[in-house]
């Protein structure tokens, strides 16, 4: 019976949409991709994964979409197809912009320093021409900018280097995250870090959001230095020293509730100890100002 009454229901339905079909002046007619999502749905799951998938990866195509959860769920017998992500993500692109909208307001949720920490790398061009490369290194946890330093060379040995360094002065993280840049990628930097025990965590090719902390501190950093003409790597070096102690110990930092990166490396909770001494900083003519708060 209940074989009986599904088919008849399918019955109706292909009745109605090909009398629509054929009745394009109707207000109720389907187009092509409204009858293939009709009789292809998906589970509201499925469709929950495919936008995300598409707002974590805005610049993939559907094929992409689709092989990447294709991927992930096959085993489970579910598969979607380039055609049906086609339509789904046409039909639902204001979903997708406002899945992409929260993801990027979303507060972390706190973590223990030394958990993971963000490597990634930028530049500064001199009144030269130069490009220096610059290393910058942050806690996720705490946001403390554990390395900030303009490279003479820019390739994995050094790179190791001012990571050890900092290892010995910090402690050893649980995990670096990093792009996919070459240095990242190469044997000696995967072997070092297994060899301290250091998991490696690369991030998409695409996505810097995956490495967003150390990407929002360079957006910060590159804000300010714009403004600013170096003369030299010696010039930039120093500039630089003067941002770290702005960032870490000036700044109050809207994600630690006003704690500065020290004080939540530290565990000092700004508003229940009182201030011993309070300075003003100003650095880089200006651009960097605030007060330090000695506790």
């Amino acid at each position: 019976m209940d074989t009986l009454i599904t088919a008849i229901a399918w019955a109706c339905l292909l009745l109605l949409i090909s009398s629509a079909w054929h009745t394009p002046s109707s207000r109720y007619a389907f187009s092509p991709a409204t009858v293939r999502h009709v009789l292809h749905k998906k589970p509201t799951w499925v469709r929950r994964k495919v936008a995300r998938l598409k707002a974590m990866m805005p610049d993939a195509g559907c094929r992409t979409i689709a092989n990447t959860f294709n991927r992930m769920h096959a085993a489970y017998g579910v598969t979607v197809s380039k055609t049906w992500v086609a339509d789904f993500l046409r039909a639902h692109r204001y979903e997708v912009e406002g899945i992409r909208r929260r993801m990027k307001r979303r507060v972390p949720g706190p973590m223990p320093r030394n958990r993971i920490w963000g490597a990634d790398l930028t530049g500064k061009q001199d009144t030269a021409g130069i490009v220096h490369p610059i290393l910058g290194v942050t806690d996720h946890g705490t946001r403390r900018l554990l390395v900030l330093e303009g490279l003479e060379r820019k390739n994995a040995w050094t790179l190791l280097g001012h990571l050890f360094l900092a290892i010995g002065k910090f402690g050893k993280p649980r995990a670096v995250r990093t792009d996919n840049e070459s240095m990242f990628r190469s044997a000696l930097w995967r072997s070092v870090l297994r060899l301290a025990g250091i998991r490696q965590q690369l991030t998409d090719p695409g996505s810097p959001w995956m490495n967003g902390r150390i990407e929002r501190l360079f957006g910060t950093l590159k804000a300010k230095l714009d403004w600013v003409e170096v003369a030299s790597g010696a010039a930039l070096q120093a500039g630089l020293g003067d941002f770290r102690d702005w960032y870490n110990h000036v700044r109050p930092h809207q994600h630690l509730a006003g704690w500065t990166p020290v004080e939540a490396w530290e565990g000092v909770d700004p508003y229940a100890r009182p201030v011993k001494s309070v300075r003003y900083f100003s650095a880089w003519e200006g651009l960097l100002t605030g007060y330090y708060l000695r506790r």
